[in-house]
C-alpha cells in the first residue's frame, strides 16, 4: 500500500509543470569531402542554459537573439564533435536563423566541418547538448551521407554513433525509435496520469451505494483491456495521421485538449457519469493523445521510408511502455480494492489530485502562462 500511495504522491510533485521533452534536431550531409549540419535547438533549452533574455521581460526579441549568436555556436559546437573515416572535424558557423516547431520556437545553427578526407565514408558523432543540465534531452538525428538516409536518437544513453556510407540497419533505427517510445511514456506525466484515472476506478464496482471493491479478478482484467486496447488504438490513428501530415493541429491546442481529458478522467472517478463505456471515453481522448505523441516524429522531417521505420518503433514503444505500467497497477490495485486507504486515499484523494495538477496544465497551456512553480 505504501508503495502505491508513493507512487501517487512521486507523481503528482513531478507533475507540478508538464511539458514536451528537451529534443534538439540535429541534420547532417556529407558529400564526397564536403560535410555539413544543421542543428534546431529550443530556445527555451538555450535561455535556461546560457540565457537569452537579456531585458528580462519573459520575451526573447530577434535582436536578443542575434547578440547571443557566437555564444550559441560556441556552446554548441563544443557540446558535438564529429570524425570523418578517423580524422576529427573542425566545425565552424555559418548561418544562424530563427524557426518555429510545434513546441515553440527553435534557434538553427547552420556549420561546416572540415574533415580533410577526400572521400567520406564514415562519420561518427559524439554528442552531449545539456547533458549536464537536462539527463532527458534528446537528440533527433538525420543524416544523409552518399545518398543514404540514416535516422538516430542521440542522448546521454547512446552519446556516440558512427554513421557508414552504406546506411544503418532499418532494424538498429526501429529499436532506437522503439526506446524513445518507451521514454516518452515515462517522462510524459500527462499521459500517464490519464491511463492512471483509467485505471484507478478498474477494480471497484459502482453500486448504489456507490463504489464498492470487484468482486472478482476476470472482469476486472477485461475492463482494463478493453481501455488499454481502446486508448492504444486510438492514439496510434491520430499518431500516425499526424506524423505523415494528413492532419496537423496547433500544439497549444493538442496540449490543452491533453490537460483537459486528464481532469474529465479523474472528475469522472469522483462524479461518475461515465462507467460501463469508459473504454470510448478512452477512446475518444486518446485520439487526442496521440497528437502529443506525434510532434517528436513530425518535426524531425523524416523522409517517407524512414518515417514507417521510427513511426512503428515509436508507437510500439509507447504501447510497451502502457503495459509496464499497468503491470506494475494493476496487480497491487486489485490487492488493495478492499481497503479504506485505497478507497479513500488513493482512488479518492489520486484523483482529486490529478483533477487539480490537470487543471493548472490545461490553463497553463490555453492561455500560455506559467502559474506551476518549477
Amino acid at each position: 500500500m505504501r508503495a502505491l500511495v508513493a507512487l501517487l504522491l512521486a507523481l503528482a510533485a513531478i507533475a507540478a509543470h508538464a511539458h514536451k521533452p528537451s529534443d534538439s534536431y540535429l541534420a547532417l550531409e556529407a558529400e564526397g569531402a564536403a560535410v555539413s549540419g544543421q542543428w534546431d535547438i529550443a530556445l527555451r533549452d538555450l535561455e535556461y542554459a546560457i540565457g537569452l533574455d537579456a531585458d528580462g521581460d519573459g520575451a526573447i526579441t530577434w535582436g536578443e537573439l542575434r547578440a547571443k549568436h557566437a555564444e550559441i555556436a560556441a556552446y554548441a559546437l563544443a557540446r558535438l564533435a564529429l570524425r570523418a573515416d578517423g580524422r576529427p572535424c573542425a566545425l565552424a558557423p555559418t548561418v544562424q536563423l530563427v524557426d518555429d516547431h510545434t513546441d515553440g520556437a527553435y534557434a538553427v545553427l547552420r556549420f561546416a566541418a572540415h574533415c580533410g578526407a577526400d572521400q567520406v565514408r564514415e562519420l561518427e558523432v559524439e554528442y552531449s547538448l545539456f547533458a549536464d543540465l537536462d539527463p532527458t534531452h534528446r537528440g533527433l538525428l538525420r543524416s544523409r551521407i552518399g545518398g543514404e538516409v540514416v535516422t538516430a536518437v542521440l542522448g546521454p544513453d547512446q552519446p556516440r554513433l558512427a554513421l557508414l556510407a552504406e546506411g544503418r540497419s532499418r532494424w538498429a533505427q526501429f529499436l532506437d525509435y522503439a526506446r524513445e517510445g518507451v521514454w516518452h511514456i515515462g517522462i510524459g506525466i500527462d499521459h500517464v496520469l490519464f491511463l492512471l484515472s483509467l485505471l484507478l476506478p478498474a477494480v471497484l464496482a459502482l453500486s448504489s451505494r456507490g463504489w464498492e471493491p470487484a468482486a472478482r479478478f476476470a472482469p476486472v482484467f477485461w475492463d482494463v483491456f478493453r481501455v488499454v486496447t481502446a486508448f492504444t488504438v486510438a492514439h496510434s490513428i491520430t499518431l500516425s495521421l499526424a506524423a505523415l501530415a494528413v492532419i496537423e493541429l496547433p500544439s497549444r491546442l493538442v496540449e490543452s485538449a491533453i490537460a483537459l481529458s486528464v481532469v474529465l478522467a479523474a472528475l469522472n472517478n469522483l462524479w461518475p457519469l461515465v462507467h460501463r463505456g469508459r473504454w470510448l471515453v478512452a477512446f475518444g481522448f486518446g485520439l487526442v493523445h496521440g497528437f502529443g505523441f506525434a510532434s517528436v516524429l513530425t518535426d524531425l522531417g523524416l523522409p517517407k521510408d524512414a518515417l514507417l521505420v521510427a513511426l512503428v518503433g515509436f508507437n510500439l514503444g509507447v504501447e510497451a511502455g502502457q503495459l509496464l505500467i499497468v503491470a506494475a497497477f494493476l496487480p497491487l490495485a486489485y490487492w488493495l480494492r478492499g481497503t479504506w486507504a485505497y478507497r479513500r486515499m488513493i482512488f479518492a484523494g489520486g484523483s482529486a489530485a490529478i483533477a487539480l495538477v490537470a487543471s493548472v496544465w490545461m490553463v497553463e497551456r490555453a492561455f500560455d502562462l506559467k502559474l506551476a512553480p518549477i
